[in-house]
């Protein structure tokens, strides 16, 4: 039996922000998360070591993911 994944909800004060891949000028370690234009912080960010993480970033918080 496979469980179906749960969705989490978007976390408070993270509505309607857009997610975001953002990677280090120095490193170019990328982290992924709610980006907020107006303070130009990432919110919630999370690592990102292949492409299937941002693809599950999305999927964890319901979000359709686009290519």
């Amino acid at each position: 039996m496979r469980k179906k994944k749960r969705t989490a909800a978007i976390p408070e004060g993270c509505e309607g922000l857009e997610i975001k891949v953002s990677s280090s000028t120095c490193t170019g370690e990328k982290v992924i998360g709610f980006y907020d234009r107006r303070t130009r912080e990432l919110k919630y960010s999370e690592l990102v070591l292949s492409d299937s993480d941002i693809k599950d970033f999305y999927e964890k918080y319901g979000v359709e993911y686009k290519d």
